[in-house]
């Protein structure tokens, strides 16, 4: 089936029903159904066809959302970039993608001039070739002229470059496909938001060019009404603004997001009580968090596990499996158990298989596993083995199946021949009730060879000096996990989807590290 196959059936089943609403604007079902059968009109007369990879540089919109649905009608791959990312980042996308199409906002000409393909199309502006003019009300009038065919796919057909975040280089497209998309959808309405029908309303809280992308498509396939903020940053007085007034049922965010949506006092100004799935993924959410969403929100978190390459789909943990206080029978730190169709295991370097309680790899295999890097065969070759396709996640699983994740392969340090997992010290300096976030990186020491830097960045109104804080540390942890040094900023550095990026917190230590020997002479 053909993924904008599920656009045609929303449209055809609840025609005069709301689609999309941004602002004081909203499409129906029928409406953007039509624009889609334009655009798509549009980009087939400029020779994108099966197999073409179309670039788009666009903030989320409305417009964006029918690029999407547009390339997938024809047959061709969408290619979304991260809006945040410079020309010359988006340069390289088109160039390693292939892109003989790009769909451009107005607004980011630089980046379409840095590009340079000869098929451009300006959106969102009153560009010499706007978008809006080419899909006015002539040519989205229900005319079977204007009207492409469906074109037919086969399950591993790709639809999507889903680019990595490049933490550990370039990015690498990831190359999702139809049928692995529809599995991921039904995968999606299984497990993460079971009994989502046409009466759900879905609030945008990130990027649809990544995450939250799969997650509409989720919506679509349900008919569920999407809801845009107006503005393109984060706002959480509008995010709680637009729940109660649009009666939103779910949303899809990240831990970080979450986080500064439940502390924003606007939370306890506005009704939530819709919400009935508020799912948070792309990295485990510290417990402190967790204890304060749920507190705040009540049992509707939603978590799940998974890269882009596995489009999410490795671990659910529902909200029965949430629990607002530690006590006897909670699980603390778990992100779940294997989603429908997925299989997990936990090998060492040579490929065994571990046994519960081991840590190691977390592999996993089954139907949304992505179809490998595109045009990247070294890639492929270190990330898939024996079947399995390997996270770079380190992690163990309980006997009853739970995955408990200690923190990426590359976030370990060896400190004096002993491994030492990040993820459970930061985890005990958030229990400290001056503390709001906290990243712990592993920097090269003379004598230990590896040491672990904690940055910390405190609550508002508080002060703590750091031997305080490792004072405070010592009974909580073994002492060679201790980090050996202390340091306070006012916020850590994070990607455009929210997450914390550790890269460039031990590019900023070895910076500032530098500038003292410097200072020093």
């Amino acid at each position: 089936m053909n993924l904008a196959h599920f656009l045609r059936q929303a449209a055809r089943r609840h025609p005069d029903s709301a689609a999309i609403v941004w602002g004081d604007r909203q499409w129906t079902w029928a409406e953007l159904d039509r624009r889609v059968d334009a655009a798509a009109a549009v980009m087939a007369a400029r020779g994108i066809g099966k197999g073409a990879r179309v670039l788009v540089q666009a903030r989320n919109s409305h417009q964006l959302i029918e690029t999407m649905f547009a390339c997938f009608r024809l047959g061709a791959i969408w290619v979304p970039t991260n809006f945040r990312q410079t020309p010359q980042e988006v340069a390289w996308l088109a160039r390693s993608s292939g892109a003989t199409l790009m769909i451009c906002e107005a607004i980011f000409a630089d980046h379409a001039a840095a590009c340079a393909i000869s098929a451009t199309i300006m959106i969102g502006g009153d560009g010499p070739a706007s978008y809006n003019a080419l899909v006015a009300d002539a040519l989205v009038a229900d005319d079977p002229g204007a009207r492409p065919v469906e074109t037919a796919v086969d399950y591993d057909d790709p639809c999507w470059f889903f680019y990595t975040s490049g933490t550990t280089g370039r990015p690498k497209a990831a190359v999702l496909t139809h049928g692995q998309m529809a599995f991921v959808v039904l995968n999606h309405l299984c497990d993460l938001m079971p009994g989502t029908t046409e009466e759900d309303v879905s609030l945008v809280v990130a990027p649809l060019t990544h995450g939250a992308g799969v997650h509409l498509l989720t919506q679509v396939a349900r008919a569920a009404k999407t809801v845009l903020p107006s503005s393109d940053r984060f706002d959480a007085a509008e995010i709680w603004g637009l729940i109660e007034q649009r009666r939103v049922t779910n949303i899809f965010t990240v831990p970080t997001i979450l986080k500064l949506m439940t502390e924003h006092p606007s939370v306890a100004e506005h009704d939530h009580g819709t919400l009935r799935h508020v799912i948070y993924a792309g990295a485990p959410m510290y417990r402190e968090d967790q204890k304060h969403a749920l507190a705040t929100l009540g049992p509707v978190l939603v978590q799940y596990f998974g890269l882009g390459e596995v489009t999410g789909a490795i671990t659910v943990l529902r909200p029965r499996d949430h629990h607002a206080h530690d006590g006897p029978g909670v699980k603390l730190g778990t992100c779940g158990r294997e989603r429908t169709g997925m299989q997990i295991s936990i090998q060492d370097d040579t490929g065994a298989i571990l046994a519960p309680g081991e840590t190691g790899e977390i592999c996993v295999c089954g139907p949304a596993v992505f179809a490998g890097y595109h045009d990247n065969p070294q890639a492929n070759a270190a990330s898939f083995r024996q079947g399995w396709f390997r996270t770079g996640d380190l992690g163990h699983l309980d006997p009853d199946g739970d995955l408990f994740i200690t923190g990426r392969a590359t976030d370990m340090y060896i400190s004096g021949g002993s491994n030492v997992y990040p993820r459970e010290i930061e985890e005990k300096v958030l229990e400290h009730p001056a503390i709001t976030e906290v990243a712990i990186v592993g920097m090269p020491d003379p004598v230990w060879g590896e040491t672990g830097v904690a940055v910390c960045v405190l609550k508002t109104g508080h002060t703590l000096p750091a031997d305080e804080l490792l004072a405070w540390l010592k009974p909580r942890i073994a002492s060679y996990k201790l980090p050996r040094r202390i340091v306070f900023w006012d916020s850590l550095p994070k990607s455009a989807y929210g997450k914390v990026t550790k890269a460039a917190v031990k590019t900023a230590l070895c910076e500032h590290d530098r500038m003292l020997v410097h200072h020093s002479r």
